[in-house]
């Protein structure tokens, strides 16, 4: 028994920050945002929202393309860092909103690559006859951590969120074969969020000192993701006795233009099979490889039988990729 994706859908905010948005609330510009990360607008979402209604707004188109009702599910599994609070969960949330009133749920935080963690756990939540539909989601409001008066942040981040319905198949030729998932706490100095949990709560100087903001070090960030992330794409590929050739899509986390670009030419592929649209959303976290694997699917570019790979890097550092067949023919309006 394997694990397929029968439905996928994503939500973006209409709300759209431009490159010469930024350029007005800090000191930067087109051709050098465009130049070093290959963005040019990201989506932001309401104040008054929280990570919940994107995540709720994704599944609802899922299970609509699967004509499945909510009370089918038996899991939801919501990947985010951005959750609406501490607790209750996101997943609770998204439950009570779908009235998904016959499963549990529950958050996975994993940073960038949360939503390969979380499929691959979906994945065995199935392959373990335990479960027969589980919800996966990935989905973050960065705006929510970003500090807008920080050039170097500012400009990589928006709001975006995207689903998957996994299943079961007696099929062994299709659906998630293979993964490897990785963490480093060596990773923790260098992309963190400094107060807000346990160790530091929320405090009147904790505000003031802007420490409930997302902090990143660019430069360590941007080397361990190209090596981490082609590293266990090319594992998998390997061990898995696949080429390059075989695969008909890259599905890379959406962080930066020059690591996508790294890591297809480290897996000699073409630049038809690597999927890319973070010139419209720039980075929303857990939600940049299903934003991307619904615009594809949508767009008519999969057919059953596929080879996909999905690869992350992200906070922990975390890090890894899945390789799955795709069972899904056609597309589906969005």
């Amino acid at each position: 028994m394997r694990a397929i994706i029968t439905a996928v859908g994503h939500y973006v905010p209409e709300n759209k920050l431009t490159n010469a948005d930024l350029e007005k609330m800090v000191d930067t510009n087109d051709e050098w945002i465009v130049t070093r990360t290959g963005i040019r607008e990201r989506r932001i979402l309401d104040k008054d929202k929280g990570t919940s209604y994107m995540a709720v707004c994704a599944a609802e188109k899922a299970l609509n393309q699967r004509g499945m009702s909510a009370d089918e599910l038996d899991l939801i599994i919501v990947a985010t860092v951005t959750p609406d609070m501490m607790f209750p969960t996101t997943a609770a949330l998204v439950q009570e909103a779908l009235a998904a009133n016959n499963c549990w749920g529950y958050d996975l935080s994993g940073g960038c690559t949360g939503f390969v963690c979380a499929l691959s756990t979906a994945s065995q939540f199935i392959e373990s006859g335990r479960h027969k539909k589980v919800m996966v989601i990935g989905a973050d409001k960065m705006s929510a951590i970003t500090n807008y008066q920080d050039r170097n942040t500012c400009i990589l981040f928006g709001d975006a969120a995207g689903a998957v319905i996994l299943e079961a198949t007696d099929d062994p030729d299709l659906g998630v074969k293979d993964f490897i998932l990785r963490v480093d706490g060596f990773g923790k100095k260098y992309l963190y969020m400094k107060a807000g949990g346990s160790l530091k709560p929320a405090t009147h100087q904790t505000v003031e000192n802007e420490e409930h903001y997302l902090y990143q070090d660019g430069k360590p960030v941007f080397k361990q993701a190209i090596n981490g992330m082609a590293t266990t794409s090319a594992t998998l590929l390997e061990r898995n006795n696949l080429s390059s050739h075989d695969l008909r899509l890259l599905v890379p986390h959406q962080a930066n233009l020059r690591i996508i670009d790294a890591v297809g030419k480290k897996l000699k592929l073409n630049p038809e099979q690597v999927a890319i649209n973070i010139d419209r959303y720039g980075n929303t976290t857990a939600a940049t490889i299903p934003l991307a694997l619904s615009e594809y699917y949508q767009q008519g570019d999969l057919k059953i039988g596929d080879w996909i790979l999905f690869t992350a890097f992200g906070a922990g550092f975390t890090w890894g990729s899945l390789l799955m067949r795709w069972a899904l023919n056609g597309s589906a309006s969005d």
